[in-house]
């Protein structure tokens, strides 16, 4: 796959030439190969021989005095710090963020690798992308306590859209969001809101890979007489802690109200864990009261705006995700074509059984079935990182 991601890149997309614009001046096509060259090592050593593993020894929910946790396997652990330390999390992110200044292009072809070695390990695409809706729509506390933390791999991101009553059609969320109290304004990590609702098929929901998990949530904000606004409209955005931290970043050593409620086994994606989140349904009091506190990221009724950024993003990722799982089952396909013997070359000495067989790989048919193959991927991938550009 080396090969053909270093033509897309470099003969077809031509990225060396983004190094004339200030931002990526202090990259060359060999900074982007010594990129590419690192993300596929990590992909050989941490991903690929555990793929199977992760699918057959699943999350699983273990009781404890602070709630339910998930258990993941050891493999997802090592293959997140692995990603976490190489710096992809914030790889097209400024210097002083921690980043790389790489072009987007470069980081999802590195990327790519990943995807393509165990596409359900890990959560650095959730991560990066609540990261940087962060940046965009955020304050500048809110950058700096939360989006900073999620970028240097020390918490980690979700998005909580869809709920069991509701599925996609985030017209009908039920999640309420309520001010907290009559200071509410005053909180330096945002207006400060109490939740309550559930949140179905959160990815990376709930875990022990990093100190703490930031949620994005979408709720309602209720109207004068108590009604939640309908449709669209009303959607506004909060970003919630898994556990509380101070105007500093800081752990406080407290609790948020947001809690495990179930497991989803979802076919291919075992290696992260795939959540059913109750928010606010007091088995755990923040300040002595039931709630999970949130902070409005954006203007109130401007939530799915803002969660579009992280949406467009994420498809980008997942779009690379299907492309890889292609070209992982094109490239065993290749392999097996090769190994397996079958039958013999077409003419008069195909019909003399004391001739050896011929690897498949030798029949127009399937010669034919793998170029599709090989064309489906290759222009999947190609499609992708012309996206990305």
């Amino acid at each position: 796959m080396r090969t053909t991601l270093d033509f897309l890149l470099h003969d077809w997309l031509r990225v060396a030439e983004l190094t004339a614009r200030p931002r990526h001046a202090e990259h060359s096509a060999e900074t982007f190969a010594q990129v590419l060259d690192m993300c596929e090592r990590i992909a050989r050593e941490k991903y690929a021989p555990f793929n199977r593993l992760v699918d057959t020894e699943e999350p699983r929910v273990v009781a404890g005095p602070e709630g339910d946790r998930v258990v993941l396997p050891q493999a997802t652990h090592e293959a997140w710090h692995a990603y976490a330390a190489s710096g992809m999390l914030a790889a097209a992110q400024d210097y002083e963020l921690g980043g790389m200044q790489l072009p987007y292009t470069v980081e999802a072809a590195g990327n790519a690798f990943f995807a393509k070695a165990s596409v359900s390990i890990g959560a650095g695409m959730l991560t990066s992308g609540n990261a940087n809706l962060l940046l965009a729509h955020g304050t500048p506390r809110q950058r700096e306590v939360f989006a900073a933390a999620e970028f240097a791999g020390r918490w980690s991101g979700t998005m909580c859209l869809s709920e069991p009553q509701a599925g996609s059609s985030l017209s009908d969320i039920a999640t309420r969001a309520e001010p907290d109290g009559a200071d509410f304004e005053r909180d330096p990590l945002g207006p400060r809101y109490r939740l309550r609702g559930h949140k179905m098929w959160i990815s990376a929901g709930e875990h022990e890979l990093t100190e703490n998990i930031v949620h994005l949530v979408l709720a309602k904000i209720p109207g004068p007489e108590g009604r939640l606004v309908a449709g669209t409209r009303g959607i506004s955005l909060f970003v919630v802690p898994k556990k509380l931290v101070d105007a500093d970043g800081r752990l406080t050593g407290e609790r948020n109200d947001v809690a495990l409620a179930g497991l989803n086994h979802k076919c291919g994606w075992r290696g992260t864990s795939n959540t059913l989140l109750n928010f606010g349904e007091g088995r755990f009091r923040p300040g002595g009261a039931a709630g999970a506190i949130g902070y409005l990221v954006g203007s109130p009724g401007e939530g799915l705006r803002c969660m579009f950024h992280m949406m467009n993003e994420a498809r980008i990722a997942i779009g690379m995700c299907a492309a890889m799982l292609g070209m992982a089952g094109f490239e065993a396909s290749l392999e097996y074509a090769r190994q397996r013997p079958q039958g013999r070359p077409l003419g008069p000495q195909g019909k003399d059984a004391a001739q050896p067989q011929v690897p498949i790989v030798e029949h127009a048919d399937v010669k034919r079935m793998l170029l599709a193959q090989k064309a489906y991927a290759e222009g999947a991938l190609a499609l992708e990182l012309y996206c990305a550009r």
